[in-house]
């Protein structure tokens, strides 16, 4: 269960907890954001693989991630058009036989990494969202992505912990509110996920 002392929900009343939502989001890096985005274009132009992993809520946000990005990036009259250049993405929180191999047959920090060792390629991008910043999981595939040309983008908040100091680049929510910090991390996305398809269609 989440820690109460860093809900905020429970001090603070709806107009209020709303009120802070919108101010935490006008204090995040707006230039983090931008490259976020371009790293996503970066990799469809270039015809390279996005993976993106996370933990409980921050691993379905992955999923939330990768299905906008596969999906949402293609205009409904492109769907059958084979010519039309589509993003490869891929949430490696969806591959559940893996991640029950991994973690019975290995141990549960293997579980991303792994899967990395067999996908991944140089300049693919992983996108890792981390609210604290310090899973094992996470920091073991980052740190195997540094290492073998893989371009890391971290999303973490408090302190950005261990993640912070690793990723290539990032946007942090320096916030002691873990749900907070994943709903920012999903509004900011969509935006993310906005300017994407405008690069690609528009």
């Amino acid at each position: 269960m989440k820690n109460l002392k860093t809900m905020l929900g429970t001090t603070l009343n709806c107009n209020d907890y709303l009120s802070r939502l919108n101010s935490e989001l006008n204090r995040l890096d707006k230039d983090s954001i931008n490259r976020w985005s371009d790293a996503i274009f970066a990799a469809w132009e270039g015809g390279n693989t996005v993976y993106i992993i996370g933990n409980g809520g921050s691993g379905t946000t992955a999923s939330h991630f990768a299905e906008d990005l596969g999906k949402g990036s293609i205009p409904n009259d492109k769907f059958h058009d084979p010519d039309f250049k589509r993003l490869k993405v891929l949430s490696l929180t969806d591959n559940l036989g893996w991640i029950m191999a991994l973690g019975n047959d290995l141990s549960y920090d293997q579980i991303f990494v792994q899967q990395l060792m067999n996908y991944a390629s140089p300049d693919d991008l992983l996108i890792a969202i981390s609210g604290s910043g310090n899973s094992p999981n996470i920091l073991n595939a980052v740190k195997w992505a540094n290492e073998n040309n893989v371009k890391t983008f971290g999303l973490t908040g408090y302190t950005g912990g261990q993640l912070k100091a690793m990723q290539q680049d990032g946007l942090h929510v320096e916030l002691d509110d873990m749900g907070m910090v994943e709903s920012i991390h999903l509004a900011v996305f969509h935006w993310v996920l906005n300017d994407f398809y405008r690069r690609v269609n528009l």
